[in-house]
């Protein structure tokens, strides 16, 4: 499985493959035509209690990857997320936050990639 991650704001391209947005809420300032969408998995995303208290602050990141990992133990949507992945190649995690690297979608792709 080819599965990536991208900013929802980055121009959507051929190689992206099945594009799926995986924030709970819809990107600010973006309109549904410009994102592209093959899919909004906004159940796979981290619970709003969760979201709130990482508030994108990266000294927290390693908590927050862990009880989102915690929280996608009993998810019945990443089964779903999975699926997708094995139909389509590749698959394209999208997310909205500045940061590339302390963000739902990384710790999102690296627990597919270990589960």
């Amino acid at each position: 499985m080819d599965i990536r991650i991208k900013r929802v704001y980055e121009p959507p391209e051929e190689s992206d493959g099945f594009r799926v947005l995986v924030d709970r809420l819809w990107p600010r300032g973006l309109s549904k035509d410009a994102a592209r969408l093959d899919e909004w998995a906004k159940d796979v995303a981290p619970s709003a209690e969760l979201r709130r208290w990482f508030g994108h602050v990266p000294e927290r990141y390693d908590e927050f990857e862990r009880r989102y990992h915690a929280e996608l133990e009993t998810n019945d949507a990443v089964q779903h997320l999975r699926d997708a992945a094995r139909e389509h190649d590749p698959l394209t995690l999208l997310y909205s936050a500045h940061d590339e690297q302390h963000n739902q979608a990384v710790a999102l792709l690296d627990y597919l990639r270990s589960h």
